[in-house]
């Protein structure tokens, strides 16, 4: 039987194998396993991991408490969802699911909410299942690089 629940210290090793692996099926680079463990040690006020596994960790869940949201209500944003390759339709990312919108409701929030590849037909295909609505009027950005720097300098865009 698949559990889920919160993160602690104890899951930190299995969590850095995962997000190594994560970072290779997106193909993106990836720190060194220290410098993810001590992400992990100092993660944000805020931020959550859920994780899902028998003996071992399956997948995750990594979230954040959101305010304010539609009708001033609090919501929760999942930023990852990651089940590991040999884990895949195992039930381990509906079960993390389940979990977060359980935990949305214990907490009296309103809403999760999150983000999805527009060119990844089987992804939305199985978030689509949930009953979740897409929202194609919202647009999903980023502030990174030199366009943050520039930001946080005051020179990132012409004065209104």
């Amino acid at each position: 039987m698949i559990k889920v629940s919160l993160s602690n210290p104890s899951d930190h090793l299995q969590l850095a194998a995962l997000f190594e692996e994560m970072q290779a099926h997106y193909g993106a680079p990836c720190p060194p396993r220290e410098e993810i463990l001590r992400g992990l040690r100092d993660m944000p006020d805020g931020t959550e991991i859920l994780v899902a596994g028998t003996d071992e960790i399956m997948g995750f869940a990594a979230f954040s408490s959101v305010y304010p949201g539609p009708s001033l209500q609090s919501g929760l944003f999942l930023k990852e969802l990651f089940v590991s390759k040999k884990y895949r339709s195992s039930g381990a990312g509906t079960y993390l699911i389940q979990a977060l919108a359980r935990l949305a409701l214990e907490r009296g929030y309103k809403r999760v909410d999150w983000t999805a590849d527009r060119n990844n037909p089987q992804l939305l295909a199985y978030y689509n299942g949930f009953g979740a609505t897409p929202k194609p009027e919202k647009l999903f950005y980023r502030l990174d690089g030199d366009a943050l720097a520039a930001t946080a300098d005051g020179d990132g865009r012409e004065k209104a």
